[in-house]
């Protein structure tokens, strides 16, 4: 039976309310294509629209972006609530983000069922109101099509979606409204019940105000605290008080407020009262990043904490707690067990917040939510969390966590005792194409289809997909005749034994009987490009052969991936960096997540991008130009120039196809777990339309040295004004010299390969100078591990033999 046709997406939007958060809505609702409306108060005077005009203007200047690019703004309108609220009957979703009055929004719904389509979706993005109450008083038909949808801020980093049914929501329009979240807006959907703050607040707000009160009233540092709650457990790094700062102090205790007065019936609905030292701070003035200090502040470079006796503020005072035994115990389910089995401080801290936090979890359901799987999905969406609540307990031991919750007389649900009785040790099982949660209103497990549009890699390989690998890459079987090649080196960087891989993968492809291959992985960067460690080694063995091999292998390894003789598709997400921009630009059809940051950045390590990048940005600028006379290249070679010499990262997948490091044919995807899926289709795509490698460029225009004067110049006078160092200069200009073409007497054409011979020798030479090793020595220390700090130790002292052994590429 073929499967149900998906529902009709949106095409057209308008946003009521033209706020914080009304204007970033509207903002990635333009990012997702729609053409939308942004409509507030009218204003007295000539611009009646000033305020959604001033709206807007806030947004795009907010940092970060909530656009993907500048152009995406264009697709907004914006009016006012009088003068343009005909143009809500236009379209087809209604967000209302207005005041959080209930009066206000109350009589917007009286006034928007009189005038919207009959199949438009009205949503509320309240998250102080009650869902049911905004839509009191309105028809029937209305109230089916009316629904709460919760976008955390901002909306376009932060993935957690809240959809709040009502009684009289149909579950068509809840299905609409969910699968259009999904997809095109690469949201993580939970249905969460009508109950103050929904779910991902009503926990992560409990757990901020317990974190700090672990200051005020136990004498915690702030730092420890931190420290106690950030990557270690598998949060994120801002950790409890960085991100109450970059949250902003007087939203913490609004929300905090808001909250202690919406729950009356919450047995610890004090805890949502704002500690005095919250309250102190924001008396004061003092309410974040957005004042330059908070829990924490910035004085003379040096990163300082408020002293809660003295409210000063000051370098942490005392030992701070030692992780680095907790760091040692391997992943993260082994850090969370050392932690919990710690019999220091650092156990006792963490046993006293984790438990108080989990019985909490466990008290709200089913009152926020049916299932434990969606409180733990709202945690990690909304809040970054890697575990859940009730993954945490299940990693911890569900009998030593209950145990240990009764020895401190914690408040447990019956269902609970329940699981207990039944025998049921889990709160989750694994089935063949579902995950199993377990249901306290059933008293049994509840199983839920995987998205049949995501591809885990990990159940591929581990139930027989896995065709062959190595150390630190494999090749799996995606199922319908595609392959994938994946990247398991550290951080994905791409070293000897990943290129090793790709060369089996793209020949045991090309020879074999499947129909294409896609290079993807599962973490979450797709690279930070090219191994620096190994590099790092060989410069300081003087290895050069080897060196040269290997880049020109590098180089070969892009060739392979554009002129494959079948498809090969690159899946990107996150960071793509260096090599791995080199890698996605190389390829014809590439399939991007939307939040895929790409960028060649080589300059930073006192290099050139030598995998082919510097040839293909110097054959992009050509390609862009209206005809091969120099005065039309010039404008795209300098703007092709200044993006590699400046290593300017494309902060989306769209921005990344105007800068030149994404195919115009390739395909940006809205939500990154769906990235590998689509790959495998485009595969087959191609592959059925009758795959056709693009021809080779035998003749790219180069403007040679006449060309390159304007470049040279430009950066000189950066140097003389103190705008970049020397060597970032002497790099610039060789970036300068290979895309002109090298010592060209002036305008030719060349070869692709002519110019990879090119970008290989400067590579090669820039590798020979002390201030480059400086750099990827400096690079080393400070982001790679043991043994990559080593080849730093070593490059800092190695003469610079290749000099001695290589003519440098000639200078301009």
């Amino acid at each position: 039976m073929p499967d149900a046709p998906p529902p009709r997406p949106f095409r057209t939007a308008a946003v009521l309310g033209a706020g914080v958060m009304g204007a970033q809505i509207a903002a990635h609702l333009a990012n997702a294509g729609l053409g939308v409306h942004l409509l507030d108060i009218a204003a007295d005077g000539p611009d009646r629209s000033a305020p959604a005009r001033k709206g807007l203007a806030v947004a795009r200047k907010l940092n970060p972006n909530p656009f993907f690019t500048a152009e995406v703004a264009e697709q907004i309108r914006v009016g006012n609530l009088d003068d343009d609220f005909d143009r809500v009957g236009e379209v087809d979703w209604v967000i209302e983000a207005v005041i959080e009055r209930l009066d206000i929004k109350q009589d917007l719904m009286a006034r928007l069922e009189k005038t919207v389509r009959e199949d438009a979706v009205v949503s509320t993005n309240t998250s102080g109101l009650p869902i049911h109450l905004v839509s009191e008083g309105r028809g029937d038909a209305f109230r089916r099509r009316f629904l709460g949808t919760h976008f955390f801020n901002p909306p376009r980093y932060l993935k957690l979606f809240e959809v709040i049914p009502t009684p009289d929501t149909d579950p068509a329009v809840l299905e609409r409204v969910s699968a259009f979240a999904r997809v095109h807006l690469g949201k993580g959907v939970v249905v969460a019940k009508d109950t103050p703050n929904f779910i991902g607040n009503r926990i992560g707000i409990y757990a901020a105000m317990q974190a700090i009160r672990e200051v005020t009233e136990h004498g915690t540092r702030i730092e420890d605290v931190d420290l106690l709650t950030g990557t270690l457990i598998g949060r994120p790094r801002s950790a409890t008080f960085r991100t109450a700062d970059l949250v902003g102090l007087d939203t913490m205790v609004h929300v905090a407020n808001n909250l202690h007065e919406a729950v009356e019936g919450d047995e610890s609905r004090e805890a949502f009262r704002p500690p005095w030292l919250l309250l102190k701070l924001v008396e004061r003035g003092t309410l974040g990043a957005k004042t330059k200090g908070g829990f924490y502040k910035k004085v003379d470079g040096k990163i300082l904490s408020v002293d809660p006796e003295s409210m000063e503020y000051r370098p942490p005072a005392g030992k701070r707690v030692d992780v680095d035994a907790i760091k040692k115990a391997g992943g993260l389910r082994e850090r969370l067990a050392a932690l919990y089995a710690d019999k220091g401080r650092m156990g006792e801290f963490f046993r006293r917040t984790t438990l108080d936090l989990l019985a909490y979890a466990a008290r709200r359901v089913p009152e926020i939510a049916d299932e434990v799987v969606d409180v733990d999905d709202a945690l990690k969406l909304g809040f970054g969390w890697r575990l859940g609540p009730f993954e945490t307990w299940e990693a911890l031991g569900f009998a030593r966590v209950l145990s240990d919750m009764r020895e401190q007389r914690l408040v447990l649900p019956d269902w609970i005792g329940a699981m207990e009785q039944a025998g049921v040790t889990e709160f989750y099982r694994a089935g063949d194409g579902t995950r199993g949660s377990w249901s306290p209103a059933r008293g049994e497990y509840v199983d839920r289809s995987l998205p049949r549009d995501v591809l885990r890699l990990d159940t591929i390989a581990s139930g027989g997909g896995e065709v062959w690998s190595n150390e630190e890459s494999a090749l799996l079987d995606l199922g319908d005749g595609v392959a994938l090649f994946e990247f398991r080196s550290k951080m994905n960087s791409i070293g000897r034994k990943v290129l090793e891989g790709l060369f089996h993968a793209l020949d045991e492809v090309e020879s074999g009987s499947w129909a294409g291959l896609v290079i993807g992985n599962a973490a979450e960067h797709f690279s930070v490009g090219a191994n620096l460690a190994e590099m790092a080694f060989a410069t300081m063995q003087g290895r050069w052969n080897e060196l040269e091999e290997a880049v020109a292998t590098f180089q070969q390894a892009g060739q392979r991936i554009r002129y494959a003789g079948k498809p090969v598709v690159v899946a990107t997400q996150g960071r793509v960096l260096g090599g791995a921009c080199e890698m996605t630009m190389a390829c014809t059809h590439p399939v991007c997540a939307a939040e895929s940051y790409v960028g060649l950045v080589e300059i930073g390590a006192g290099l050139i991008p030598a995998g082919g990048g510097t040839m293909r940005m110097a054959a992009w600028a050509a390609e862009q130009a209206a005809s091969d006379a120099p005065e039309h290249v010039a404008p795209f070679l300098r703007r092709a120039f200044e993006t590699v010499a400046k290593a300017q990262v494309a902060t989306s997948a769209t921005e990344a196809q105007r800068l030149g490091f994404m195919s115009p044919a390739g395909t940006v995807v809205m939500n990154a777990d769906r990235r590998l899926f689509v790959a495998k289709r485009e595969v087959l795509r191609l592959a059925e339309e009758g795959h056709r490698a693009p021809a080779v460029r035998h003749a790219i225009r180069v403007l040679g040295t006449p060309g390159r004067g304007p470049f040279d110049v430009g950066v000189s006078h950066l140097l003389q004004g103190g705008f970049v160092r020397p060597h970032d200069a002497y790099v610039a200009k060789r970036i300068a010299w290979v895309m002109t073409g090298g010592d060209l007497p002036g305008p030719t054409w060349l070869h692709e390969q002519q110019l990879l011979d090119l970008e290989r020798e400067v590579f090669l030479s820039l590798l020979g100078e002390k201030a480059t090793q400086k750099q990827i020595a400096e690079l080393l220390t400070r982001n790679q591990p043991k043994a990559a700090q080593m080849a730093a130790k070593g490059l800092v002292s190695l003469s610079n033999v290749f000099r001695k052994k290589r003519s440098p590429a000639p200078k301009s």
